[in-house]
């Protein structure tokens, strides 16, 4: 089972957080002012899909009978696809509030 996509996502929203709270991790120190946060952003939506694409393959298999996938994996990788996703769709949701709060200061 891969588990690597979401551990750099993992990795990325930890980075975040620790930069958010003025915090710099190493790597964000060696890397300063090189990240790009659209990158950042589309790096962690591709690596979302293909966790669920990669749950969905999965599934296909062991609903066509494939003797090397068993159950447990599948819904493993399943329950992985889907709170990667809630992730995803809760850093939109913070994301859509900050962009309405800026919107909303008078200047």
């Amino acid at each position: 089972m891969d588990t690597k996509g979401i551990d750099q996502m993992l990795g990325v929203l930890r980075a975040t957080a620790a930069q958010a709270g003025g915090r710099a991790s190493e790597t964000q120190a060696s890397e300063a002012g090189t990240t790009d946060f659209a990158k950042v952003l589309q790096n962690t939506i591709e690596q979302v899909n293909q966790t669920q694409q990669q749950a969905e393959d999965m599934a296909a298999k062991f609903a066509a009978g494939d003797g090397n996938t068993n159950l447990h994996d599948v819904m493993i990788s399943l329950q992985k696809a889907n709170l990667s996703f809630q992730e995803m769709v809760q850093a939109r949701n913070k994301l859509v509030t900050a962009y309405h709060d800026v919107m909303n200061m008078q200047v």
